[in-house]
């Protein structure tokens, strides 16, 4: 597991001064050229990183290698990423710039509608890792947004994903609002994140406004109330000026109910938010179906009415049994040759 703060200290350790060092950090996180002839001639670079620096670019490559890819559709292609020791996990490209980064090997959450947890946490990705799902993805089309909703929970691994997050918003480019954090609700994320130079935009998985139905669909979540987490959120929102995006997994007979629309109106009516539902993408071994076109249809105009924004997100990779983690566990089963 490589974090960046390591990489700077070994850049630091080769002589490398904070403008070399945002040099490497830019040209590695977008892609450049280092054009390291120029560098050369120019002295740049002092000697002993000049020497270096291919056995860098080496390293940082094979952080994160293209194992397949599988085009899901106008804009979207799921990527199996392999890390450096064998362990795979899942990028998506989205539309319009957009890619979807994993932060864990696995999930310690446990939701059950999600394949990524079905194993447990197998561990942490560093910050470089999560990074160079970026670069990756960089090298097949211009990335402009990145989310951090793949595989793991992004505030259980809180160090290394606003590590890549401060990185990806200064020597990546990347604008602060379309950097993306993804969590289920800790309290640790409402502490951290306003501290932060770069302040992602936030994304809470709520999924329900019952108690004990979001325990039993995300069992190991913290035992918060939606009130609280709503609170917190809407907290956030107003001080960065960026809507917070409630993410609600539609479950057929689960979370589709006129009790729970009502009960989102209570809860997000004059409040600084988007509603994102994401119908459920089947996953082998599974019993729970996703509502109706119609019902979903029904249920954001609902809202709508109500004054709540929403979106219907698609839920890619339905052709290719892409469910979040569900590549993962396919290749784990049928290794290529």
């Amino acid at each position: 597991m490589m974090r960046i703060a390591q990489l700077r200290q070994h850049l630091r350790e080769l002589g490398a001064k904070p403008c070399h060092e945002d040099r490497v950090l830019r040209g590695w996180s977008q892609v450049c050229s280092y054009d390291r002839a120029h560098s050369a001639a120019a002295g740049f670079f002092p000697l002993a990183l000049r020497e270096a620096l291919s056995g860098i670019e080496a390293e940082l490559a094979g952080l994160a290698v293209l194992d397949c890819e599988y085009p899901a559709g106008a804009g979207v292609a799921r990527l199996l990423v392999r890390l450096a020791d064998g362990n795979c996990v899942e990028s998506v490209l989205l539309p319009r710039g957009g890619l979807c980064v994993s932060t864990q090997v696995g999930c310690a959450v446990g939701c059950v509608f999600c394949m990524s947890g079905r194993a447990g946490l197998l561990r942490q990705l560093g910050s470089a890792e999560i990074v160079a799902q970026v670069v990756l993805a960089r090298k097949l089309r211009a990335v402009s947004k990145v989310v951090f909703m793949g595989m793991g929970e992004p505030a259980h691994n809180l160090d290394n994903v606003l590590e890549a997050i401060g990185l990806l918003g200064v020597q990546g480019n990347i604008g602060h609002k379309n950097l993306v954090f993804s969590t289920v609700g800790d309290l640790r994320v409402f502490e951290r994140l306003p501290l932060e130079k770069v302040k992602p935009a936030l994304a809470l998985s709520l999924h329900t406004t019952d108690v004990s139905i979001r325990a039993r669909l995300l069992p190991a979540a913290p035992v918060i109330s939606v009130e609280t987490l709503v609170e917190q959120a809407e907290q956030y929102a107003r001080a960065t000026s960026y809507p917070v995006q409630y993410q609600w997994t539609l479950i057929e007979g689960v979370n589709d109910s006129d009790a729970e629309l009502a009960r989102i109106v209570q809860l997000l009516s004059g409040k600084y938010a988007v509603m994102n539902f994401i119908p459920f993408n089947s996953v082998d071994g599974l019993a729970y179906r996703r509502p109706s076109a119609d019902h979903i249809a029904y249920m954001a105009h609902t809202l709508h009415r109500q004054g709540i924004f929403v979106r219907i997100r698609d839920s890619a990779g339905q052709e290719v049994e892409g469910a979040c983690g569900q590549l993962r566990a396919r290749m784990a089963n049928q290794p290529l040759t």
